[in-house]
This record gives C-alpha cells, sequence and structure tokens, in this order.
C-alpha cells in the first residue's frame, strides 16, 4: 500500500473525502455507526471489527490537532497522542456522540430509547502555537485569531422567532425512531435517524427560520486571544482559555488550549534551563588564549576571555553558570555550556624558522619506540577524498557500534 494511501485509509472506512467538513464526518459517522452496531448486527460476527473501526476513524478525524497530525503523518504521527486504544471504547464514543446510554440489547438503546448523562460538553479547541527561543527566554503576548462557533445572537440560538420551534413529533425530540423488522419468527428492534427532522430533535419552519443562522442555532465568529507565553515555557506547555470552545444550545463551552511547541534556534541548543553553544575558535586562541563574544537571547553580547596558558582541546565543555534559560515562574537562570571546535591552520602556513620556533616552544614530539632489530618500510602518506573519506568514517563507526566484531573476524582468520 502506498504511503497516500495508507493516509487516506480512515477517511475510506468513514466513506468521505479527504477534504471533508466537520458536518460531513458527523453524518458519515451517525449513518455507519448505526448501519454497523453489534446490537443490531447479531448475525453478523464482523460487524463488532467494523463498528470499532467506524469509532476509531471518527475519534481522529473529528479532533482537528489529530486530523491534523494524521493528515501530514498517518496513523504512526499518532503514536502518543491516543486513539482508541488510548482514549474511550467504541460503545462510550457511539453513547457520547448520540448523548445516550448506548444500544445494550433489547433493554438498552433498541428496547427503551437513549438516557440523557448530563449536559454535553464542546471538543476543546487545540491549536499549536510555534514560539522562538528569543521569546521563550525574554517573554511575549502573542495576539492569536481563531474561528468558533457562538450561539446566534439575533435569535438568543432559538434557530428561529420565539416559538416557531416545536420538538418533532416522529421521535420525541429524540432524533432516532425505533424500526421493527420481522426476521423469520423474530422481530428485531433497532433504532434509526429520524427522517422528519434528519436527527435534530426539532421542527421548524422555513419562513420562520432566523435570517442570520439560517436555523442553525450558531455562527461562526472570529475571535481574538491574547496568549501569554511566560518566561522559560518549555516545549509541549499548554496555555488554556477556559470556556472558549465552541458553544452550542444545551451545550457547555470546551476550552481552547495552544500548545507551545518551540522553535529550531540557529546558534542555541536547549535542554530544560541550560543552553549549549557552539564555538569555533583558532589554534592560537586554543594555545595562547583570548576572547570570543557570543550573542545572546535578549541581544547582549557576552565576552567569554580564555587565559593565557589554559589549553582549549578541540571537544572540550565549558560552563558559564547562570546565563542559560530562566526557569518557568521561578526565573533562576540555568547554565549556558561552550563547546569548543579548534580551528587548525591551512596546510604549509609555516616555514623552517617558523617551525623551529614552535619546536622550542611546544612540548616535544612523542617519537615511536621501535625496536633496532625490527623491519621498517618507509610509506607515503596521501590526501583522502571526500567520498573516499566518507566511507572510512562510516565503516569506522560500524565497528564502533559492534565492538565484538574486530574479535570474531581475528578469531576467523587465526582458525
Amino acid at each position: 500500500m502506498s504511503q497516500k494511501a495508507e493516509k487516506n485509509r480512515l477517511y475510506k472506512i468513514l466513506e468521505i473525502a479527504p477534504d471533508a467538513s466537520e458536518a460531513e464526518i458527523k453524518k458519515a459517522y451517525r449513518k455507519l455507526a448505526m448501519k454497523y452496531h453489534p446490537d443490531k448486527n447479531a448475525h453478523n460476527p464482523d460487524a463488532s471489527d467494523k463498528f470499532k473501526e467506524i469509532g476509531h476513524a471518527y475519534e481522529i478525524l473529528s479532533d482537528p490537532q489529530k486530523r491534523n497530525i494524521y493528515d501530514q503523518y498517518g496513523e504512526e504521527g499518532l503514536s502518543g497522542e491516543g486513539g482508541m486504544g488510548a482514549g474511550m471504547s467504541a460503545e462510550d464514543l457511539f453513547s457520547q456522540f448520540f448523548g445516550g446510554g448506548g444500544m445494550g440489547g433489547m433493554g438498552g438503546m433498541f428496547g427503551g430509547g437513549m438516557q440523557q448523562q448530563g449536559p454535553k460538553r464542546s471538543r476543546d479547541i487545540v491549536h499549536v502555537h510555534k514560539v522562538a527561543l528569543e521569546d521563550l527566554y525574554k517573554g511575549k503576548v502573542s495576539k492569536l485569531a481563531l474561528q468558533k462557533s457562538v450561539l446566534c445572537s439575533k435569535c438568543d440560538g432559538r434557530g428561529g422567532k420565539e416559538g416557531s420551534v416545536k420538538k418533532c413529533t416522529g421521535c420525541d425530540g429524540l432524533g432516532m425512531k425505533t424500526m421493527m423488522r420481522q426476521m423469520g419468527p423474530m422481530i428485531q428492534r433497532f433504532q434509526t435517524v429520524c427522517s422528519d427532522c434528519n436527527g435534530e430533535g426539532e421542527m421548524i419552519k422555513d419562513k420562520d427560520r432566523c435570517k442570520t443562522c439560517h436555523g442553525k442555532k450558531t455562527i461562526t465568529e472570529r475571535k481574538v486571544l491574547h496568549v501569554h507565553v511566560d518566561k522559560g515555557m518549555q516545549d509541549g506547555q499548554k496555555v488554556t482559555f477556559k470556556g472558549e470552545g465552541d458553544q452550542g444550545p444545551d451545550i457547555t463551552p470546551g476550552d481552547v488550549i495552544f500548545v507551545i511547541e518551540q522553535k529550531p534556534h540557529a546558534r542555541f541548543q536547549r535542554k530544560g534551563d541550560d543552553l549549549y553553544y557552539q564555538a569555533e575558535i583558532d589554534l592560537l586562541t586554543a594555545l595562547a588564549g583570548g576572547t570570543i563574544a557570543v550573542e545572546h537571547l535578549d541581544e547582549r553580547w557576552l565576552t567569554v576571555t580564555i587565559n593565557p596558558g589554559e589549553v582549549i582541546s578541540p571537544g572540550v565543555i565549558k560552563v558559564v553558570r547562570g546565563q542559560g534559560m530562566p526557569s518557568y515562574r521561578h526565573h533562576d537562570y540555568g547554565n549556558l555550556y561552550i563547546q569548543f571546535d579548534v580551528k587548525f591552520p591551512p596546510d604549509h602556513f609555516n616555514d623552517p624558522m617558523k617551525i623551529a620556533m614552535l619546536e622550542s616552544i611546544l612540548p616535544p614530539r612523542n617519537l615511536p619506540e621501535i625496536s633496532v632489530d625490527a623491519m621498517v618500510d618507509d610509506v607515503i602518506l596521501e590526501e583522502v577524498d571526500q567520498s573516499q573519506q566518507a566511507r572510512v568514517s562510516a565503516n569506522a563507526m560500524e565497528d564502533d557500534e559492534d565492538p565484538h566484531q574486530g574479535a570474531e573476524r581475528v578469531q576467523c582468520a587465526s582458525q
């Protein structure tokens, strides 16, 4: 199966297009969940698995954040996000969707209608808020706009003129009808969406519908929220606005949640409250001392002095205390760790006189210890081109990963 086909699998389960709207996703789930509910398909053992698949697809595609991750990375991208196994069961999802106690046999939804379990709550609206490391260091207030559903102020969320909205008599306001079908000597009772009110549970004449919301009771509104990104906030932290989610009749609004995502930085890496910086210095500074400058996240420059006589080896790490990130809320500062890379001069930068001066200053060479009776060959050291160098480095890394490989090779050769 191709990657594209794999990403579209959940849409195919709900029999909808990848660009389906939220209303189309909801409608498809309503139709298929009723069709494949196990209590309605006692004669079909495969219906239970199909019902679970439908619930799994709906739980992901009806959540804007999960759907966005799924559209980009497929189901593998949702590991840790929670699917049917980590969230509610297919029966619980069905009960929450239809607002009742499920279809539990003849005594459940099929036998006596649905039971309300308290006021519904709209889904939380989750957005990823990408923040630069500088803003996490200094703090920032971001103005972010979102679209959400609010009760229509023209009709006060009724959908029409006062008194014009009537409870559907066909389903008694439940949105579902109980049907009976004879199968041999048995009569099966099942529920289906009320065709009179299309599952809404209410009826309203076209002439009485609100001209603003067209009877939908809600309209879409643009809301600007001020998101306070405090100093020291970490990647993955959340800023929550209680009750700012979608509104609806007889629905408690959910929350709007902004998840902080730290942007990659060109100079620094962050680990908790500590910062890591890569500094390149020349050989003279590494051996004889000098000064380097580091531009910090608040536009300050830090001058770091390497004392004369302090030798900096390639790869060594030094620390500047108190120059890391501020801790969240307490604003105690972490540390700045600097790893040094030493840039050596180019080939043939010196002459015999300079080499003699170096020999007089630097520690003496470590001469090889070769026994007097050993056979000695003089060989020539040559340059390695880039392709060869990459291949040699890759082979060296493989040997490092398997310390026993070389020993096995020697053992086999000696046998």
